[in-house]
């Protein structure tokens, strides 16, 4: 018979994306055995993350300040702006340290299938983002899947009139990769030879 407090642990633990419930009992043992110390540092570090980390009010990315350290860099690009879905993709794009505009984070993508519409995104604050700044260029860097490049069409529809430069990566990314996963040369490539939508 299993505790409650260990029965609690793997339920929760199983609830994490990837993990099964054979993971999460063995995440749970694992638990169970380190020091003291350790387990509760993993505790204190997800309460951490928890209760300081927020979205930057410019571009969603995540940060512990009201703007993220990329909005805050005045050496970047203002002129180019770099749609993601995700921060780790944000992330990935930033790795091969060859793309120097600004980002904006879309917190998913367009998914009628999941009862994803352009409503639960940040769509809309993306199309004012570019409606009063300074861009000339916005570079759609959605993942190459069917609700990556729908939601870069959509996205690209709503700024056509606005005198900006619409791009989307080169296709050096295959067709339903993710983009945390593809390798930095690939990634400077896919930006390197981005093409006008």
């Amino acid at each position: 018979m299993i505790s409650e407090s260990v029965t609690t642990l793997v339920d929760e633990l199983s609830k994490l994306p990837g993990i099964g419930k054979k993971s999460a009992e063995r995440l749970a043992y694992h638990l169970l055995r380190v020091h003291e110390s350790e387990a509760l540092a993993l505790a204190d570090a997800i309460r951490s993350v928890k209760e300081n980390v927020r979205y930057c009010r410019s571009c969603y990315n995540l940060t512990e300040h009201d703007e993220c350290e990329i909005c805050r860099d005045s050496k970047r690009d203002t002129t180019q702006l770099c749609v993601v879905e995700q921060p780790r993709d944000l992330i990935a794009l930033e790795q091969p340290g060859t793309y120097r505009g600004l980002y904006h984070v879309l917190l998913g993508r367009i998914a009628p299938l999941d009862g994803i519409g352009p409503e639960h995104l940040t769509i809309d604050a993306l199309v004012e983002r570019v409606r009063g700044g300074t861009f000339s260029e916005v570079i759609m860097a959605t993942n190459p899947t069917l609700e990556g490049d729908g939601t870069a069409l959509y996205i690209s529809n709503l700024l056509a009139d606005m005198p900006v430069s619409i791009t989307r990566l080169a296709r050096g990314i295959t067709s339903g990769s993710v983009l945390e996963f593809a390798n930095k040369e690939i990634l400077a490539d896919a930006l390197a030879g981005r093409q006008k939508l």
